[in-house]
């Protein structure tokens, strides 16, 4: 059953969720688990289609504007729908139409799955018509890995007590809005239309339109196709913005339908999608839904072979896990113009924008598992490499690269300042990625072409954002993770990732230098690079001020943070969490209360920065004053409590991580899944339970057992190597499935572990 998640809900207030938790998608292409059938008209419902990095551009309004503030935003965009088939049972003359949600007819039987492990959705019903007439429906539908276009429906219709004329209505329809919400700022507050159909064709029984984005002019197409497994009259009315399909045959045995949907864009199929469409639609109309599903199948069964967590003791969290890794391949993007958006692609919550949350918090999970989408996302980041030196330009900086806080084609898309551009660590988040990559891969191509080029010129930024006062390099007015707490001096974090990016900027110039000359000489002419800027570059890094408390014993937040009153937290209504939604901004600032890890995150990413008893107390005093208001957090204190010891607590936080949004927990997975908090999961068992760090020095482990379960088991890929580790409740075996020899240190003792030569290990404070 942990492969399967599975519902028999049809209560009207889960359809927004389930249309999240049900979404089906490829990393090109999304689509939200809608109903095919469609629902009342008084039944809310966000119906969904999207295309990865396909958006609008939106003018940002401001009651006071000022210099550099950020003119317009990129919106991700709701596009074709080609979902629609609905089923009439045509009964003397009268069309009786499936519903699971009319008042007339009855629902025998229902239910719903996702196939973790096979790529598909399905659901399944058994109806009885307002007149009586019984047929059992079966809907499937796979957005596919292989063909990242392609998009295939099924419906099943087997006959119980009717055999007679059935009438199928299928659609594309081109226009469609984006969702809005204005009294939520998680959410687009606005700008619902923003496409225009272009053109509409039928083509040999091929649907297809064409639509294109208002501002962006970025077009996108959609061809269909329908098979029916017996024969049948087929109609096709073309209107202006959509193509309606009438099917109508005699139902005496089981029959089947196959629709085909073929979605393109200008950002990868060139000018015209809409021929685009239809040349791939002709190459895989003839496709069975079968053929798909096996190749799904051979795609998710190399995926789960070195993805897959396997926990013994714990179904739920079993399925919670394999339900995260899953919802983050579907989100991934694997091209240079996409990434993974805070919501994937699952929902329209931040309007598809994406977010630091990658690097930190996703780009872990593909590089030790999926290290090739891993290089993609950040490939991704070097595309907009350009726009990120112009950002910083505009930010008053004389040299260096400011990455976008929320961006999709790499322009700054966050109109409020003071959590958003003053996050300037973004831009070391990415640099600490890049490096994460190269420590794990060894891909020293990538080092040079893009690694070393991103680095430098993110540590240029630093350089100029920072100065040396009393000796120390300090960076003043910027904002950590911390979105209760903004524009602050020397915020922890940011000081500490910068030193880390400053560090290693100097490192791949002398990497260069030595090993590839000639690559080291033509990024120094194509960035301009003196021989003196690693030098400075070193001394900042070493004389980097990090913020630390001698009374404590902490790390303070900032240079302010721990002079503020502690928030009230004893006095706080349940109902006013997140704060966000129930205070000023003001207000929160002016307080110690932290919405999410921050100094406590800079312990997990840089823990050789401090003493064990530091990172300890910084645990112990920030865990008081932190609401976890945002889903990246709990994740990052459950990797932290196992670091210092607190098991159960750690456990206690990663119950909170592992089903958020099948349990939507927050209330609000209606807007799309948390992804970051998805990648969140898997980091918290592997970082967290397994004590996995990754250092210049090579991989060490410091395993431990939440006593809840039994065993649990993963994989790692490691510089062309295969690790298997398998922790059960004593002891915990590290084995090396493929590639050379590898030097691992397990509590902080080196073994050799070799093919078909495991080490066993036995666990300390059990």
């Amino acid at each position: 059953m942990t492969w399967t998640i599975q519902s028999n809900s049809l209560k009207v207030e889960d359809l927004l969720t389930e249309e999240s938790l049900f979404f089906t998608g490829n990393g090109y292409l999304g689509i939200r688990g809608n109903f095919e059938e469609g629902y009342d008209e008084e039944v809310k419902t966000i119906r969904g289609t999207y295309l990865n990095a396909f958006h609008d551009i939106i003018d940002l309004s401001y009651g006071e504007k000022l210099y550099a503030f950020p003119e317009t935003q990129q919106k991700l965009l709701n596009i074709i729908d080609s979902q629609t088939i609905k089923i009439a049972l045509v009964h003397d003359g009268k069309e009786e139409w499936f519903s699971l949600f009319s008042e007339e007819g009855e629902i025998l039987s229902y239910e719903r799955k996702l196939h973790l492990n096979k790529g598909y959705s399905e659901r399944v019903i058994h109806w009885r018509s307002p007149s009586g007439m019984e047929v059992k429906l079966r809907f499937k539908r796979i957005v596919s890995f292989t063909y990242l276009e392609l998009f295939i429906q099924e419906v099943h219709i087997e006959p119980v007590n009717y055999t007679g004329t059935v009438k199928i209505f299928s659609t594309i329809n081109g226009d469609v809005s984006n969702f809005v919400d204005k009294n939520d700022p998680r959410v687009a507050s606005g700008h619902a239309k923003r496409l225009e159909v272009t053109n509409v064709k039928l083509e040999n029984d091929i649907a297809a339109v064409e639509v294109e984005a208002y501002r962006s002019k970025l077009k996108a197409a959609c061809a269909v196709s329908h098979r029916l497994g017996t024969y049948g009259d087929m109609n096709h009315v073309q209107k202006e913005k959509s193509i309606e399909t009438t099917i109508t045959f005699d139902l005496k045995q089981p029959i089947t339908l196959t629709k085909t949907s073929i979605f393109t864009d200008t950002l990868r199929h060139g000018n015209q999608p809409l021929q685009k469409a239809l040349e791939i639609q002709y190459s895989l109309r003839n496709k069975t839904f079968d053929e798909i599903l096996l190749e799904q199948e051979a795609y998710l069964n190399d995926f789960w072979r070195y993805a897959d967590i396997q926990i013994t003791g714990d179904d739920k969290l079993q399925e919670g896990i394999r339900f995260n890794l899953y919802h983050l391949l579907q989100s991934a993007g694997r091209d240079k113009y996409s990434n993974i958006a805070a919501k994937g692609l699952s929902g329209e919550g931040y309007e598809g924008h994406y977010f630091w949350d990658t690097e930190i918090y996703m780009v872990p999970v593909f590089l030790m598992t999926k290290p090739e989408l891993a290089k993609q996302l950040l490939l991704y980041r070097y595309s907009i490499l350009d726009g990120a030196r112009e950002r910083a330009r505009e930010m008053g900086h004389k040299q260096g690269a400011l990455f976008p806080w929320r961006t999709i084609s790499g322009t700054e898309c966050s109109a409020f300042f003071p959590a958003g551009t003053a996050q300037y660590h973004i831009s070391a988040d990415i640099a600490y990625s890049y490096i994460q990559y190269y420590l794990v891969t060894k891909d020293f191509e990538f080092l040079t072409h893009y690694g070393a080029e991103l680095l430098m010129e993110t540590a240029r930024l630093w350089m100029d954002t920072g100065h040396f006062h009393e000796g120390r390099f300090k960076i003043d007015a910027v904002t950590g993770p911390d979105e209760y707490t903004c524009i602050v001096n020397n915020n922890y974090y940011t000081n500490v990732m910068a030193k880390y990016n400053l560090t290693w900027a100097a490192k791949a110039y002398d990497i260069l230098k030595e090993h590839d000359p000639d690559r080291f000489h033509e990024l120094k002419e194509k960035i301009l690079l003196d021989d003196h800027e690693a030098v400075d570059w070193k001394k900042a890094a070493e004389h980097m001020y990090l913020p630390y408390d001698e009374k404590l014993n902490i790390n303070p937040q900032d240079d302010t943070f721990i002079q503020k009153e502690v928030w009230d937290f004893e006095n706080t209504p349940e109902d006013h969490y997140p704060l966000l939604l129930h205070y000023h901004p003001l207000t929160l600032y002016r307080y110690q209360v932290c919405k999410q890890a921050d100094t406590v995150l800079a312990h997990f990413l840089l823990e050789d920065e401090q003493d064990f008893s530091v990172i300890k107390d910084s645990f112990d005093y920030y865990e008081k004053v932190t609401t976890h208001d945002s889903s990246l957090s709990s994740c990052v204190f459950s990797i932290m409590a196992s670091k210092v010891g607190y098991y159960d607590k750690a456990y206690d936080y990663f119950i909170e991580t592992a089903r958020l949004d099948l349990d939507n927990t927050h209330g609000n997975t209606k807007d799309g899944l948390h992804m970051a908090n998805m990648g969140g999961t898997w980091m918290a068992i592997v970082f967290g339970f397994a004590g996995l760090r990754i250092k210049e020095s090579g991989i060490s482990f410091h395993p431990s057992i939440p006593r809840q379960w039994e065993s649990f088991t993963f994989t790692l890929q490691y510089e062309g190597r295969l690790l298997r580790v398998s922790i059960g409740k004593n002891s915990a075996i590290f084995q090396l499935e493929e590639g050379e020899d590898l030097l691992v240190k397990i509590y902080d003792k080196e073994y050799q572990v070799k093919i078909q030569e495991p080490i066993e290990v036995q666990l300390e404070n059990i």
